[in-house]
């Protein structure tokens, strides 16, 4: 009989909240920027009117914060300065898109947390240990939904009646609500990448067991 279970506890980095300022905040912080980048540069409203095309009146105008700065006035003002146009709003930065996270190790695998989003779809890369030779599969059940990509090694796959072995850039995708189990299908390792989804959403990839439609 199938054994119900919980589904692996799937590692995320706790995802930093950050609040972006007001508007209102960002735009009373051009002027006086505007102002100080034009003194650090050594020129004046007339000489920047001049390389800008803008009047004097609407570029005293920003600086003071008498004039709401849109993006036809920053444009030229940030090629003037020779600046990215971040520089003139005080965007904040972006952040490190690297995922950087230790590898897990459970059941016979080593799993490398590729996504850091709490919730949904969760991506990881796999290597899996061979097993007992004999070892009967102990197929499980649990709510979510799985995506197997080998990348090398030969992955015996057996859920419910089928049992399948797929091979370097085979696809494999089901409902971990079917009884299901997955390892390497002989003595040497495999690397696979991996969705787990514990919402059940599908991924639209799939592969068939030979000979079907």
């Amino acid at each position: 009989m199938p054994t119900r279970h919980r589904c692996l506890p799937l590692w995320h980095a706790g995802a930093v909240s950050t609040s972006e300022p007001a508007l209102d905040v960002v735009l009373a912080g051009v002027g006086p920027r505007l102002r100080a980048l034009r003194l650090r540069k050594d020129l004046t409203l007339t000489s920047l009117s001049a390389t800008t095309g803008i009047s004097v009146s609407t570029l005293s105008r920003l600086e003071s914060g008498g004039r709401k700065p849109t993006l036809e006035l920053l444009l030229p003002i940030a090629r003037a300065h020779g600046v990215a146009l971040d520089e003139l709003v005080g965007a904040p930065p972006v952040g490190d898109p690297r995922v950087r996270s230790a590898p897990i190790e459970q059941h016979g695998m080593v799993m490398w947390p590729l996504s850091n989003q709490p919730g949904g779809l969760q991506a990881y890369k796999l290597l899996v240990r061979p097993g007992e030779p004999r070892a009967e599969p102990e197929q499980k059940v649990h709510e979510g939904y799985d995506w197997l990509y080998v990348l090398s090694g030969r992955l015996r796959v057996v859920l419910g009646e089928h049992d399948l072995v797929l091979k370097r850039g085979e696809v494999a995708e089901f409902d971990t609500r079917t009884p299901h189990w997955f390892g390497a299908a002989d003595d040497r390792p495999v690397e696979l990448l991996a969705l787990f989804s514990k919402q059940g959403e599908r991924v639209h990839v799939r592969a068939r067991p030979k000979g079907s439609a």
